[in-house]
């Protein structure tokens, strides 16, 4: 993979369990992506990054958050009602990356504006080859939307 972009891609993750955080960014950071990762343990910590860089000039909104649904605190879906209803949050591209395959949490997820929906798998190799899939269809393919709230 190789990415044409003059800085990095700055990915919120949104993920409660430290094993999958590990293995997520050692994944997309062997592909010699250009990847600025902040990390969030749960909901009510990514919606603070989320306002914190909305509101401090010196930070930055991420180009894309990465997003469980099934955590602890305050959960996925809350994160993507709350971001939906924000004018300066709603362009940011979220990709629920989750171990449900739940049909329900999938229509929700979409009906909430998630931008995709993928299951995660159990299997360590196919594991790191959807996050490698993700990593090229996000960084490499499409044009995600310019930062918007923050300074650029």
């Amino acid at each position: 993979m190789s990415m044409n972009r003059v800085r990095p891609v700055r990915v919120l993750l949104v993920e409660d369990d430290e094993e999958d955080v590990v293995l997520i960014k050692k994944t997309l950071e062997r592909d010699r992506l250009l990847i600025e990762f902040h990390h969030a343990c749960d909901g009510v910590d990514a919606m603070s990054h989320l306002h914190d860089s909305n509101e401090n000039p010196k930070s930055h909104l991420p180009d894309l958050i990465l997003l469980d649904l099934n955590m602890p605190r305050m959960d996925g879906r809350e994160v993507l009602r709350q971001c939906s209803e924000d004018p300066k949050l709603r362009s940011i591209p979220i990709v629920v990356f989750t171990s449900s395959d739940d049909e329900r949490d999938v229509l929700e997820s979409y009906n909430l504006k998630a931008s995709s929906f993928v299951s995660k798998p159990v299997d360590l190799a196919q594991f790191r080859n959807v996050l490698r899939e993700i990593g090229e269809y996000w960084f490499c393919i499409v044009r995600l939307p310019p930062v918007t709230g923050a300074a650029t």
